[in-house]
């Protein structure tokens, strides 16, 4: 079962950090770019839909084709787990390493594509927001934050589907 996990979620982790250093390297280029919150939601669902992969690896070779649910969520939760951790790892260290100035290019971003009104408000939040930054507790708890819902719902639904007494 570990290997199938660290696998499973080192290729899914691998594919969200990518993923997430190709959006940086698009928004550091051009200022004028619009993320799309729809696209980057659909994007992580389908990149955690390898955990039905791993979750049926495990079932079908290590199992005999039979798994409960419960052993079913608990190895979709575990390959997610290892998946956020590769992500927020990675993700840190990029940022520490290669993008000191990040708050400060996603401050500009947010400010640029708020509306006249919410300017104000926004320049405020992204303030209090970039100094509970710097506290990497702060920042490890967001980046998780950014990925792990996403791939336990998924492990969830993999969970239910795969489930074979």
């Amino acid at each position: 079962m570990k290997k199938i996990i660290l696998i499973f979620g080192a290729v899914i982790g691998v594919l969200l950090t990518t993923n997430s250093i190709i959006h940086l390297k698009i928004m550091y280029t051009n200022p004028n770019y619009q993320g799309n919150d729809l696209l980057g939601y659909a994007t992580q669902i389908a990149m955690f839909s390898i955990i039905y992969f791993g979750i049926r690896n495990y079932r079908d070779n290590f199992l005999d084709g039979k798994i409960s649910f419960s052993k079913a969520i608990k190895t979709g939760a575990l390959i997610c787990l290892v998946a956020s951790t590769i992500y927020v790892v990675v993700g840190l260290l990029y940022y520490y390493l290669f993008i000191p100035d990040f708050m400060d290019v996603y401050t500009d971003y947010r400010i640029r594509n708020s509306a006249p009104e919410e300017v104000e408000a926004v320049t405020v939040q992204m303030a209090n927001f970039k100094e509970m930054y710097k506290n990497p507790l702060f920042a490890i708890l967001i980046s998780y934050i950014e990925v792990l819902p996403i791939g336990m719902i998924v492990a969830f639904f993999c969970a239910f589907i795969l489930k074979k007494k």
